[in-house]
């Protein structure tokens, strides 16, 4: 298992969801180990064991996170405030392209009782003028540095944890979101980069049309860009965004990829995706520009949703590797592409994503006619267990990747699905139990990544010679067995 992929981790905003984040490069606080800042000496165990967490093992309880870890990450940023002052003082100083303008926009958005930016009653500060930005630098002083100091507590713990990865062989796939949030540092620090109009209004949002699977298409909501302002600048704003999302992974999974060839806009303020435009995307120019710059990186193209030849033709002419998933593979509305055999090599199979329902849940809600398909196409049984089946057809495709959910691996049920899209509440909240990994489970990987030539094979236990040493071979043979 040669990659871990995982989904954006920015400070997550609306819902929780870390597609609606507070910036496209800092890291979410949520995530910051509470127990190695206990052996660091930044707080103790029965500070961190006082709080109600909540009692399910299995979903996050975001309202206990809200109630309680806050108020911990205050103390042990005071503490490392005083203690690691220069530290912090130069990480801030080497990431001075993003992290004052965050850290002054998280500390307004908690002086101003964590309203979006565009309602802050104070119009000079919404604009960012430049006296504006001085009074409140000097009136949150200690929130702005707080907000520093979390950014460099976030980092150190990350960068330790890539380091060890790396030692063990092992590259973290990021996901980098096309659009970013209107409630963002992002937005509220650089707005010309944004379709927006004189109060800060978008003129237009993100969104997908109708398909046969949402009538009413999805409405995102994002401010989009003003792509002819974002070219003469010769994409600098995208270039320090991707850079930002390399210093937290090696592989970059672009979301929404086809919205590089032409994107879905709907005007302000309509309750649907239904009465949206096609508008031209920056295409080929923009896919170079990163692909040149990161020339040693590696780049994945989300190019799932409403395909057409245009779009098909720049994943091509781009050259990254595209993505399929099983579960749409036996879809009888989308038949063919997504089938194992049909995959090409520049690909990256997944199971599901994290919009997916988990395999155990797809099996046990699909279709009739897609799980009599699936059944008979990779010969799904239940000596095997029907998701191994499914799992098995990925790993024997041509990707150049394969990819499963942890929660398919452990054969989970919906209750462990990551997100249900359109449903505002009740999604991002699972979470994998301390005890759900075993060596049984490790084996069996093992043993179906080197059967399908995706790891070299090893024996899972050495080989015991029970021939005599007059057998031809001996001990010897058996070594080489």
């Amino acid at each position: 298992q040669k990659y871990w992929q995982f989904l954006p981790l920015g400070p997550s905003g609306v819902a929780d969801c870390p597609y609606t984040s507070y910036s496209s490069i800092a890291g979410n606080p949520y995530l910051i180990d509470l127990d190695l800042l206990i052996e660091d000496g930044l707080l103790t165990a029965e500070e961190v064991s006082a709080p109600d967490w909540g009692g399910d093992p299995d979903n996050v309880d975001y309202a206990k996170l809200d109630e309680s870890r806050h108020e911990l990450l205050r103390l042990a940023a005071d503490r490392c405030r005083k203690r690691d002052a220069d530290k912090i003082s130069l990480f801030t100083a080497e990431n001075a392209g993003w992290l004052p303008d965050f850290a002054l926009f998280m500390a307004l958005k908690r002086h101003f009782d964590m309203l979006p930016w565009t309602e802050w009653p104070d119009e000079a500060i919404r604009s960012r003028r430049p006296e504006a930005i001085a009074q409140y630098r000097a009136l949150l002083r200690d929130d702005v540095e707080r907000f520093c100091c979390l950014q460099y507590l976030f980092f150190t713990q990350w960068d330790a944890l890539k380091a060890y990865a790396g030692e063990k062989g092992v590259e973290f796939i990021g996901d980098m979101p096309i659009y970013v949030s209107l409630d963002s540092a992002d937005v509220w620090a650089e707005p010309q980069w944004f379709l927006l109009d004189e109060f800060n209004s978008p003129v237009e949002i993100s969104g997908c049309p109708p398909d046969y699977f949402n009538e009413d298409g999805q409405l995102w909501g994002n401010p989009l860009y003003r792509w002819d302002a974002i070219r003469a600048d010769g994409y600098g704003w995208w270039i320090r965004r991707a850079e930002g999302a390399f210093r937290l992974c090696d592989v970059l999974r672009i979301d929404h990829f086809r919205g590089f060839e032409s994107y879905w806009a709907v005007p302000f303020g309509e309750k649907t995706a239904r009465n949206g435009v096609w508008r031209p995307g920056p295409g080929l120019d923009l896919i170079r520009v990163l692909t040149s710059w990161f020339y040693d990186k590696a780049f994945i193209a989300e190019d799932l949703g409403f395909m057409t030849p245009e779009v098909r033709k720049l994943q091509l002419d781009s050259g990254l590797p595209g993505m399929s998933v099983l579960q749409f593979a036996f879809d009888w509305r989308a038949l063919g592409s997504y089938l194992p055999h049909a995959l090409e090599e520049n690909n990256v199979c997944y199971t599901g994503t994290h919009d997916n329902d988990t395999l155990r849940g797809w099996l046990d809600s699909a279709d009739e006619r897609e799980l009599e398909f699936a059944r008979a196409y990779l010969g799904l049984n239940d000596e095997e267990g029907l998701h191994w089946g499914v799992i098995r057809g990925g790993m024997s495709s041509k990707a150049v990747l394969f990819v499963a959910q942890m929660q398919d691996y452990l054969d989970l049920g919906s209750s462990a699905r990551v997100n249900v899209p359109g449903v505002a509440e009740g999604n991002w909240r699972w979470r994998m139990r301390p005890d759900a990994l075993s060596p049984a489970l490790a084996e069996k990987l093992r043993s179906m990544t080197a059967r399908y030539g995706r790891a070299p094979y090893v024996p899972p236990y050495p080989v015991e010679d029970d021939t005599d040493d007059a057998d031809s071979g001996g001990a010897d043979e058996a070594e080489t067995a």
